[in-house]
């Protein structure tokens, strides 16, 4: 093992590098950096955030005027013999925008950005919402049948988009299927190292990770991962349907109860914020550009839109419109995003350890010691200081969980757009389980994966290139379903109100 250990380093070391070009460019370049304001922004930034402007203006702000029609929406969990129900695709997608990265990349970007970094993810999600809405809407409008399941997502539309070739289709499927398996690795270790913290939070003592209890669990969460993964679709959101939920409350509330135990630091958490934003301290660099940069690209990463990702589960849904499921979506962004990242903003920023003694070796925790010990700066010592560690740890462990279940689903859509040989679709389904073994295992037997978790940028990055131009090329056909979504005077959304093919819809409207 430690000799394809050696090999996988040294692959993801050359690819890292190309990530970081991928995101750097053109800011690599002398004579673009000494550019007012732009050369402080990279391309991939410009993409991002610019297209979520230039879709929120042209959409009328869709993200706003449509937030209460997409919360009522949520209430309306309704079971459906085609597909699964807005609600539940909801929560799938949200199992993997809510992942450990709601807490490690939010403590990352602010550790090196600074509290201005928060900001920045605020800006970053708000517009973000509006591109949410329009890769659902493209997603749920060239959604296809595979029995009584939706399929769909950037490889379903992106093929469509370009005069339907099926290379087109089985290219971005191949894409995603990469970036999920890049993934994996991280978040099953991830679920098995938090119950091993769960067990130091409760017992006060060191367990190593090769210990029986890390085995016992890495068995468990193999034997889970191999019953979602071959139980289908309805098995993983049976079991996000669930965890989501409990998750996120139970996250929620905990941050709620230490924000207003330690009430009287909101206001420096909220003048650092703002401050930070224009003029990070000299502690974080002191460097407007460090702040934007960590803040947009975290956010961006966390809530995934953009990248096309979430237009897997997105096209899963009964929905009764396109643009229904579309502003489901965009509600997802504003809960990853403007409620859980900024949560655990106000845990790191209202700990402010980087002000106290112990800033040096604050700086040279992991994230998640990093984010814990600013709990325990909010927390008093004993037995409130135990529970909120139990309760973090737990919470991490369910955001690493459902992540993984969301990945495995996600992969087996976008394998059926290549093939729906059983045969096929089973070993992509072994090769899921092999790759989550392979990266807890690594980890159990003390060997530092690092690079291969930081391959995810490269892999989110390559994602929004390839999907933000297929949303321009399909933005007429969104505009056409928003301004039917709008108009509400109840004809049915089909080939005829869209202009274009659509036999999912047309077989939609005449079951109706």
């Amino acid at each position: 093992m430690q000799t394809l250990f050696d090999i996988i380093n040294a692959a993801c070391g050359k690819i890292q590098i190309v990530s970081d070009l991928f995101w750097d460019f053109p800011t690599n370049f002398e004579w673009y950096q000494k550019l007012p304001i732009l050369g402080n922004f990279p391309l991939a930034i410009i993409l991002l955030i610019g297209s979520g402007i230039y879709f929120t203006f042209r959409l009328d702000f869709v993200q706003v005027r449509r937030f209460g029609y997409a919360i009522c929406a949520l209430k309306k969990n309704k079971s459906s013999d085609m597909g699964i129900s807005p609600a539940a695709a909801f929560f799938l997608s949200t199992a993997m925008r809510v992942g450990p990265g709601n807490i490690l990349g939010v403590t990352g970007a602010i550790s090196t950005g600074g509290p201005g970094a928060l900001f920045w993810m605020w800006v970053s999600a708000f517009f973000g919402m509006a591109t949410a809405f329009t890769e659902s809407t493209l997603a749920q409008i060239f959604k296809e049948e595979n029995g009584n399941e939706y399929m769909g997502g950037m490889a379903f539309y992106g093929r469509k988009l370009m005069k339907n070739s099926a290379y087109v289709g089985v290219l971005f499927s191949l894409l995603y299927i990469i970036y999920a398996l890049l993934c994996l690795p991280a978040q099953g270790f991830n679920t098995v190292s938090a119950v091993g913290q769960i067990a130091e939070t409760m017992t006060g003592a060191s367990i190593s990770p090769n210990s029986s209890l890390y085995l016992i669990s890495f068995a468990l969460l193999m034997a889970v991962a191999a019953f979602a993964s071959f139980g289908g679709i309805r098995k993983v959101t049976a079991m996000t349907d669930v965890l989501v939920p409990i998750m996120a409350v139970v996250y929620v509330l905990t941050v709620i109860v230490l924000v207003m135990t330690n009430i009287s630091r909101i206001p420096w958490f909220f003048s650092s914020v703002f401050a930070g934003a224009f003029s990070p301290e000299a502690v974080f660099g002191g460097a407007f550009g460090v702040a934007l940069m960590q803040g947009i690209k975290r956010g961006l990463m966390s809530n995934e839109a953009g990248q096309g990702t979430i237009t897997i589960p997105a096209a899963t849904a009964d929905a009764p419109h396109p643009c229904a499921q579309g502003c489901i979506q965009s509600v997802g962004v504003f809960l990853d995003t403007m409620v859980i990242c900024t949560l655990t903003g106000f845990i790191v920023v209202m700990g402010h350890v980087w002000t106290t003694p112990d800033a040096a070796a604050w700086f040279e925790m992991g994230k998640l010691q990093r984010y814990v010990a600013s709990a325990a700066a909010l927390t008093p010592q004993g037995a409130p200081f135990t529970l909120v560690s139990f309760i973090v740890s737990l919470c991490f462990g369910l955001f690493a969980f459902t992540c993984l279940l969301g990945f495995i689903a996600f992969t087996e859509i976008s394998a059926k757009r290549i093939s729906i040989n059983k045969k096929f679709i089973a070993s992509i389904r072994f090769l899921c389980l092999f790759v989550i073994a392979f990266g807890v295992l690594t980890n159990i037997a003390g060997m530092d994966l690092d690079a291969l978790w930081n391959l995810s940028d490269f892999a989110n990055i390559i994602m929004a290139y390839c999907n933000i131009p297929l949303l321009y090329m399909g933005f007429t056909h969104v505009l056409t379903a928003k301004r039917h979504f709008d108009l509400n005077d109840g004809t049915k959304y089909n080939s005829k109100t869209a202009g274009i093919l659509l036999p999912v819809w047309d077989k939609k409207t005449d079951k109706e």
